[in-house]
C-alpha cells in the first residue's frame, strides 16, 4: 500500500484537489489554461473538475461500484441476520411465560398462545431491550478507537465478529430446554450474551461502514461526457449515496429473513433454534472476511488522532469563554475559531509538538465536528424507530393475529426498505436529478424525522381504539393496578392495521439513517471515519437512555402518552434540527470539496504496511 501521497491544490472557480502519485483511473485535472472557452464560457474537458456555473447546471451521476464493495454488503447482511434474527424474539423470550407443557418455549399453536421463556412482563422486556440498544450503540465508540487509532478496519472487524460469535453461543445456552427450566439461571446466561453481543457489534459496526465506501475510487467531482453527448458531473457524493443505499438494502435483507424465519422457529421449535441459526450464519463473515483480505483496500491506522482533533478543539475554545454568555457566544461564532489554530498561524518555534498536521486537516477535522453536531439531534429520531422493536410487538399482541406470530409484523419494516430503496434510486432520485434538483443530505433527514412522527401518531391512534374496544378496558394486557391478572381476549382490530406506522418508519430511515451513514462518511477526516460513524450509531444509545425515562409509559394506562410522547418529540427534534443547520446545507458542495489533510508521521503507515506484508506471507 502506498504511503500518504502529497496533495497539491489547482484552482478554477471551485477547488479541486488530486493526489500525486496514486494509481486512479481519472485523467489529470486540467488547469485553466487548458479548459476550453466558447465566448465567455468555460468548458471544462472530460476528467476536469467542474466549474462553479457547471455545479449548478449540470445533472450529476454516480460512478461505477467496484464489484468487491458487494462482498462487504454481503457481510454486512450475515451479521444483520444474526443479530435482527435474535432480537426479534427477545421480547416474547423475555415477557411471556412459558406455554404450559413446553420444555423450548415455543407455543406450537399461534392463533392461542404466545411462545415465551421468563415471564418477566412488558416493562422488563422493555427495559433490557432497551438497555440492548443502548449497549450496541454505546461499545462502537471504543470500536471505532481501536480502528483508527491501532489495528485499521479490516483487523478490529474480524476480532469483533469472533467474539459476536461467542456472545450468540452463550444466547444459544440461554435458550436450550434444560436451562430455560430456570428462569434465573437462564436469565443470567441472556444477559452475558447480550454484553458480548454489544462489544461484537461495537467493533463491527462503526468500522465496515466506513470501509465500504473507502472501495470507491472517484474521490472528487470530475465532468465527464455520456455516449449520449450530455456533459455530466460524476459526484463522490452521489455515488456514496447509492452505495449507502444498497448497502441498507443488503442489511434489510438480513434483517426480513432472520426475523421472519426467527419468530417462527420460536413458535413452532423453540428459542434455542432462533438463537442457533443466526450463529451459524453469523460464522460466515469471517470466511468472507478471510477471502477478502488482500482484495479490499485498507486505510493505515494513524495514532492518536482523536487526541490530536480534541487538543484542537481545546486550543481553539481558549480564551472565547466568558461569564457573560452574549459575549461567549459571539467569540465562539465569530468565524475565526478554527481559522485560529491553523499550524500556519503558529510561528515554528512555538508550535505545540502534537501539531504535526496542515491546515488542510483542520478543515477537515472542522467539517468532522461539524457533522457530529448534525447528529446530536438524532435521538429524537431513534425514539420513534425503538418502538418497533419492544411497544409496537406488544401491541400486536392485545390485537387479532389471524394465526400469524404477533412479533412477524416487524419484517414490514425490512420488507417495506427493500421496496423503497430501489424505487428511490432508480426512478425517483434520477427523476429529481434529471430537473436539477439535489435532495442535499440535511434536506432529508429533516423530512426523515417528521415521517417518523407520523408514524408514531399513526401507532397512537391504533392504541387509542385498542384501549376502547377491548373487554378489559385501558389495561388491555390483562394486567390492573391491584396486582391482579386475568385473560383478556384480543381485541377485533388485525394487527395488520399497525402497516402505516412500520412503512412510514422504513420510509423515515431512508431519509435520515442512511443519510446518516453517508454524511458521516463524506464529512470526516479520512483518519477519523470510524470514530465520527461512531458517533452518529451512540445517538441511538443516547435514545435508549432517554427511552428508559420513558418505562413508566411503556405499559397500560398509559401506552396513547407513549406514542404521543415520542411523536410531539421527534417533530420538536425535526423543526431544531434544521433551524440549527440549514446554513450548512447552502454549503454542501462546498465541504464535500475540502483538500485532504495530512497529519502524523510515516511511521504508523510504514508498520501497518509491514504487518500487510507478513499477513500476505502467512
Amino acid at each position: 500500500m502506498a504511503s500518504d501521497p502529497k496533495s497539491v491544490a489547482v484552482s478554477d472557480d471551485v477547488n479541486a484537489i488530486v493526489e500525486e502519485g496514486k494509481e486512479s483511473k481519472l485523467a489529470p485535472v486540467p488547469s485553466i489554461q487548458d479548459k476550453e472557452k466558447v465566448g465567455a464560457v468555460v468548458i471544462t474537458p472530460d476528467g476536469g473538475s467542474p466549474t462553479e456555473e457547471e455545479l449548478h447546471t449540470l445533472r450529476r451521476v454516480p460512478d461505477k461500484i467496484p464489484w468487491n464493495i458487494y462482498t462487504i454488503a454481503f457481510i454486512e447482511l450475515c451479521e444483520r441476520f444474526s443479530y435482527y434474527g435474535t432480537t426479534a424474539v427477545f421480547t416474547n423470550f423475555i415477557q411471556q411465560k412459558r406455554p404450559e407443557g413446553s420444555s423450548t418455549g415455543a407455543s406450537y399453536d399461534i392463533e392461542h398462545g404466545q411462545a415465551g421463556a421468563l415471564g418477566r412482563g412488558q416493562r422488563t422486556a422493555f427495559a433490557l431491550t432497551t438497555f440492548n440498544s443502548f449497549w450496541q450503540y454505546t461499545m462502537p465508540l471504543f470500536g471505532a478507537y481501536v480502528a483508527d487509532s491501532f489495528l485499521g478496519r479490516y483487523r478490529t472487524i474480524g476480532f469483533a465478529l469472533l467474539v459476536d460469535i461467542l456472545g450468540h453461543i452463550i444466547l444459544i445456552i440461554s435458550g436450550l430446554p434444560p436451562v430455560i427450566k430456570n428462569p434465573n439461571g437462564a436469565l443470567g446466561a441472556f444477559i452475558i450474551g447480550l454484553v458480548l453481543m454489544g462489544v461484537g457489534t461495537g467493533g463491527f459496526k462503526p468500522n465496515v461502514n466506513p470501509l465500504i465506501v473507502e472501495q470507491l475510487d472517484l474521490e472528487r467531482m470530475v465532468v465527464k461526457t455520456l455516449k449520449s453527448g450530455e456533459r455530466v458531473i460524476v459526484d463522490p457524493a452521489t455515488t456514496a449515496s447509492r452505495v449507502y443505499h444498497y448497502f441498507y438494502f443488503f442489511i434489510n435483507i438480513g434483517a426480513l429473513c432472520g426475523q421472519l424465519s426467527m419468530v417462527y422457529c420460536e413458535h413452532y421449535v423453540g428459542f434455542w433454534l432462533s438463537y442457533t441459526l443466526p450463529t451459524v450464519l453469523l460464522c460466515l463473515c469471517p470466511l468472507v472476511l478471510l477471502w477478502g483480505r488482500r482484495r479490499y483496500k485498507r486505510v493505515p491506522p494513524q495514532g492518536s488522532v482523536l487526541g490530536r482533533a480534541f487538543r484542537l478543539f481545546f486550543l481553539a475554545n481558549k480564551g472565547r469563554w466568558s461569564i457573560n454568555p452574549v459575549k461567549t457566544y459571539r467569540q465562539l461564532h465569530d468565524g475565526t475559531f478554527w481559522e485560529s489554530v491553523k499550524p500556519s498561524r503558529f510561528d515554528p518555534a512555538t508550535r505545540p509538538k502534537w501539531m504535526d498536521f496542515n491546515d488542510a486537516w483542520v478543515d477537515e477535522v472542522r467539517r468532522g465536528f461539524n457533522a457530529c453536531g448534525v447528529f446530536l439531534w438524532y435521538p429524537l429520531f431513534w425514539l420513534c424507530y425503538n418502538q418497533i422493536n419492544n411497544n409496537l410487538v406488544s401491541q400486536a399482541a392485545t390485537m387479532k393475529v389471524g394465526g400469524v406470530p404477533n412479533d412477524v409484523l416487524t419484517n414490514l419494516n425490512p420488507f417495506a426498505l427493500i421496496i423503497l430503496i430501489p424505487i428511490l434510486d432508480v426512478f425517483i432520485y434520477p427523476a429529481l436529478r434529471r430537473i436539477r434538483i439535489n435532495p442535499t443530505p440535511l434536506r432529508r433527514i429533516a423530512v426523515g424525522y417528521f415521517v417518523a412522527a407520523s408514524a408514531m401518531i399513526w401507532a397512537c391512534v391504533i392504541q387509542y381504539y385498542i384501549y376502547k374496544k377491548s373487554e378489559c378496558g385501558k389495561y388491555a394486557n390483562g394486567k390492573f393496578p391491584d396486582g391482579t391478572e386475568r385473560e383478556c381476549a384480543d381485541v377485533d382490530i388485525s394487527m395488520w392495521a399497525q402497516t402505516g406506522s412500520y412503512v412510514l418508519i422504513a420510509f423515515s430511515e431512508i431519509m435520515a439513517s442512511i443519510t446518516s451513514l453517508e454524511y458521516a462518511h463524506s464529512k470526516a477526516p479520512a483518519n477519523m471515519r470510524s470514530m465520527v460513524q461512531a458517533v452518529a450509531l451512540f445517538m441511538n444509545a443516547i435514545s435508549s437512555a432517554i427511552g428508559f425515562a420513558l418505562v413508566s409509559l411503556a405499559d397500560d394506562p398509559l401506552l396513547v402518552w407513549n406514542y404521543a410522547v415520542v411523536a410531539i418529540l421527534a417533530a420538536i427534534g425535526g423543526t431544531m434540527f434544521w433551524l440549527q443547520f440549514r446554513h450548512l446545507d447552502k454549503q454542501e458542495d462546498e465541504l464535500n470539496m475540502l483538500p485532504k489533510g495530512e497529519v502524523g508521521s510515516a511511521v504508523a503507515v510504514a508498520k501497518f504496511e509491514e504487518d500487510e506484508k507478513s499477513e500476505a506471507k502467512v
